[in-house]
């Protein structure tokens, strides 16, 4: 497995640990802009409406997705 791919799973799994946490700040760093899959953007916005943190689920909404 390349360092690529290691950093991108491991930064995914921050992400949705951080989104099923509740911890906006960390999730907003995490996103920091960068367009996601809209495979794992659609399941990230499921993550956050399990926790129902509505800041969380908008910064979601409005996060690229990858072309």
């Amino acid at each position: 497995m390349s360092e690529q791919n290691e950093h991108g799973i491991g930064h995914y799994a921050a992400l949705k640990t951080a989104i099923a946490n509740g911890q906006e700040e960390s999730v907003k760093e995490l996103l920091s802009g960068e367009p996601i899959q809209e495979l794992e953007k659609n399941y990230l916005i499921d993550v956050a409406k399990l926790g129902h943190n509505r800041n969380i689920i908008k910064m979601l909404e409005v996060t690229p997705v990858k072309a």
